[in-house]
């Protein structure tokens, strides 16, 4: 098909085009972000997905998996399974919430904080790499405009 038929048929069925897709947009931006961060992670024998529950645990201190789950972004099969490859690495452990046992909290080890300390100083060079290409106040702006593009679609 030509780039005009393309362009027919879309108008045709309302369809908005794809470079202009704010899925596709956000995605392709995560990937130019990530291609960043990913070799530093991979140093460290860590996926996109184990850093993110490391960070949040050692931001945020203890959680169950409910929560974890949230607050990464990640399915709840994927975060037991993320869950189970870190505990073996010792990089984090599991234990019965003494509440309610049917709840799993899960909280970060020692080794798992020596690791952060060791990608998070490489980490945060990549995120003065990213500012001083993007400047300092377009990525705190981009930052906002994300906050309120959340905030705005969680309210509908």
């Amino acid at each position: 098909m030509k780039g005009s038929q393309i362009r027919e048929l879309n108008e045709r069925e309302n369809l908005r085009n794809f470079s202009r897709s704010l899925p596709m947009a956000l995605l392709r931006a995560r990937e130019t972000v990530m291609e960043r961060f990913r070799p530093n992670l991979r140093a460290h024998n860590l996926t996109d997905q184990q850093w993110r529950v490391l960070r949040a645990l050692f931001d945020h201190g203890k959680k169950d998996l409910g929560e974890l789950s949230d607050m990464c972004c990640l399915l709840k099969p994927s975060i037991t399974r993320i869950i189970r490859s870190m505990e073996k690495r010792s990089l984090l452990r599991k234990s019965l919430d003494t509440q309610d046992h049917r709840r799993t909290i899960v909280s970060i080890t020692t080794i798992g904080r020596d690791l952060i300390s060791k990608v998070g100083p490489n980490s945060e060079a990549i995120y003065q790499e990213i500012s001083a290409a993007l400047g300092s106040n377009e990525l705190e702006e981009l930052h906002r405009k994300l906050d309120t593009l959340m905030v705005k679609l969680d309210k509908n």
